[in-house]
């Protein structure tokens, strides 16, 4: 059951990412800070309990009140929703990129995520990013989310692996799944860059329509 909820979460956020990042920037961020939170929380519940996995509900009732957090906060300030939407893409592809090219020491993996998570937040605060920028990242951050979730839902990743450090030792995924990731990317990138403002607006501008 855990597993069977996660992976739709998981799904439909990243095709909501990959698809429609930019036609409802605001929301979908904020939809995607929420799911960074309810991960936090339950991660560090984990951690700090000693659970093997998310199977008790103190997991799931830390996570669901961080999201709420997260979630708001993403959405009430611009500042915010740029540091997690923009810090968790960038994780989410430093992970993603690390365990495609076979790394599967998980500290490594952990910290090149956090690296360039840091350096999109501080890009994306520091200067206005063009949003085919976002559109790009966005979409393959959701490819990674959508895989995911339909991993969990094919029986190939446990709910506790999604906060366990030792997933990426453990998971050596074959060719059709580089092949799913990068063609919902591909889809994404090209659905959403048919909408003008997608190649020409910035990333201020659109939070702030």
């Amino acid at each position: 059951m855990n597993e069977a909820i996660l992976g739709v979460l998981l799904l439909a956020v990243g095709l909501l990412l990959a698809f429609r990042g930019y036609a409802a920037l605001r929301a979908v961020i904020a939809v995607w800070a929420a799911l960074v939170g309810f991960f936090v929380g339950s991660g560090l519940t984990v951690a700090l309990t000693g659970q093997a996995d998310l199977g008790s509900p103190t997991p799931w009732i830390v996570g669901a009140l961080v999201a709420v957090v997260f979630g708001f906060a993403a959405y009430a300030f611009y500042a915010l929703s740029v540091a997690i939407g923009m810090g968790s893409i960038g994780f989410a592809l430093g992970t993603t990129g690390m365990a495609a090219l076979g790394v599967r020491w998980s500290w490594l993996v952990v910290l090149a995520g956090l690296a360039i998570g840091l350096l999109l937040a501080i890009l994306a605060i520091a200067g206005d990013l063009p949003m085919v920028i976002l559109v790009v990242l966005g979409a393959f951050a959701g490819a990674s989310a959508a895989v995911a979730g339909v991993l969990l839902l094919a029986g190939m990743l446990a709910a506790g692996d999604l906060t366990s450090p030792q997933t990426t030792r453990a998971l050596d995924l074959g060719w059709p799944w580089t092949v799913l990731y990068v063609g919902i990317a591909a889809a994404g990138i090209l659905t959403q860059l048919r909408t003008p403002g997608a190649r020409r607006g910035t990333l201020r501008g659109t939070w702030s329509d």
